[in-house]
């Protein structure tokens, strides 16, 4: 592997290079019509991936209070998602939900089906597996629609690489896309990001996150049951299975990646890791057949030393914790109290976060919500046209999630540089997916999937 000096090299190379395409397209922007929902105020809404956060993410919509929204379309591959998530938006907003059983779309191709409702200026939101993300994305792009996508982006290199191409062109469109890193809307650490950056804490030497608990999500998955394709499984149970969701790590660990991030203003260079798999069977002894470990723990190392220390864990009966920590020259702070961006956010004059407070967060009440103000911020942009475009700051999060449980599920230390440039791409026939289609992954006789192997296992997470 390259030394962690090339890797930083080249990823800031590569940064830069990013820049200098986004400062064109902001100039590139000012002879570009703003794209409105055309000819109305009203702005159309089509969900793309239900259950979930999709249906959190459409109420979000909907509880804008500035102008019309209205939901018009809906797409899902599980007909009993899109149904549920339907009849809980329209008993909570009736008169904005108009979504006829001829705007109800199944099947792998009804992304496009749900978009083609929409007009130039109306938002997509897409909530299905990540792996999806960058196929949605371009097709959005086409129909030269908005977008709020949930988090996170990629699962690896490839769609990486595919993502950043696709936010720049959406940039040049003067298109608004949303990315569901809340923690970015999070009044609170907004405030707690300007004070670390100016200096408050000092230069920070030390970062901590933490996210312990038992199972959740579409974890512990016992082998497929009959009656469905080995895709549908895959997909339905998307947690389990890395090349859907970058498993547990990239689709929970990421929030408390991305704050931190934020706070130290860069992202880290490279990760060293380690983890296990400890209990792997349900209470009747059958083997749960998911590709997560049970344990992560993750040593992030910044370009100038700084280290930063992540630990997961999702095992029942186990002590919980889940939150995140700075520790400065001239003080220290927690980012958040609990959970992945819970309030207050304070401000310490020593080490010992227990004394010694010289800060904390107070939030207006309309505004403590994040994930309402992220949609809030982001219908401002598009009624205003202002420059609004997450894509770049979300893949790079999904890169570095990527690079710390590559580095645990190998063995091995990862460079940004390294994540970025592997060419094992974990499903690369997302596109062409149908009812029909094989899955990326193919079950042993015993009807588990291949799972990490650190040490055995070491250019790539698992053998496919």
């Amino acid at each position: 592997m390259k030394s962690s000096m090339q890797a930083l090299a080249s990823r800031r190379e590569f940064i830069k290079n990013t820049g200098k395409f986004a400062a064109v397209s902001a100039l590139a922007n000012v002879a570009i019509p703003a794209v409105h929902a055309a000819g109305s105020d009203l702005i159309q809404v089509a969900l793309i991936g239900c259950g979930g956060r999709g249906g959190g993410a459409a109420a979000n919509a909907l509880a804008v209070k500035r102008g019309p929204v209205k939901l018009v379309a809906m797409a899902d591959v599980f007909p009993d998602r899109l149904q549920k998530d339907l009849t809980k938006l329209q008993t909570q907003f009736a008169s904005q939900v108009d979504v006829p059983q001829e705007r109800q779309f199944i099947g792998f191709d009804a992304y496009q089906k749900a978009m083609d409702c929409l007009k130039p200026g109306d938002i997509a939101i897409f909530a299905t597996p990540p792996a999806f993300r960058w196929v949605h994305f371009a097709y959005a792009i086409q129909k030269r629609l908005n977008v709020f996508m949930e988090k996170p982006l990629t699962v690896d290199g490839p769609t990486s690489k595919r993502m950043f191409n696709l936010g720049r062109e959406a940039q040049a469109k003067n298109l608004k896309v949303g990315v569901g890193l809340m923690s970015r809307h999070n009044r609170a650490m907004q405030e707690l990001a300007k004070r670390v950056h100016d200096g408050e804490i000092g230069e920070i030497i030390l970062q901590r996150g933490y996210r312990m608990h038992g199972p959740g999500g579409y974890f512990s998955s016992l082998p497929k049951p009959a009656g469905i394709t080995d895709l549908l499984y895959q997909v339905q149970r998307f947690h389990s299975f890395i090349w859907a969701s970058g498993g547990c790590f990239n689709d929970f660990y990421i929030h408390l990646i991305d704050q931190l991030g934020w706070m130290k203003n860069e992202w880290p260079v490279k990760a060293q890791a380690l983890g296990g798999r400890q209990y792997r069977s349900s209470p009747e002894g059958i083997m749960y057949v998911d590709q997560n470990f049970d344990t992560y723990s993750v040593e992030y190392t910044y370009s100038d030393g700084t280290k930063f220390f992540f630990d997961g864990r999702t095992i029942p009966g186990c002590e919980q914790i889940y939150s995140s920590y700075l520790q400065g020259t001239k003080g220290s702070g927690i980012a958040s109290k609990a959970g992945d961006c819970g309030q207050p956010s304070s401000l310490y004059a020593s080490q010992d976060l227990t004394a010694k407070m010289f800060w904390e967060s107070k939030v207006k009440p309309e505004e403590q919500d994040p994930y309402q103000n992220e949609w809030n911020d982001l219908v401002d942009a598009i009624r205003d046209d202002k420059p609004y475009n997450e894509v770049q700051r979300g893949v790079e999060a999904s890169l570095v999630s990527s690079m710390g449980r590559m580095a645990a599920h190998t063995g091995r230390e990862v460079t940004f540089d390294q994540m970025l440039n592997c060419d094992f791409e974990m499903s690369p026939n997302t596109d062409k997916f149908t009812m029909n289609s094989p899955a990326p992954l193919v079950a042993d006789a015993d009807g588990r999937y291949p799972v990490p192997q650190p040490g055995i296992v070491t250019s790539r997470e698992y053998r496919a």
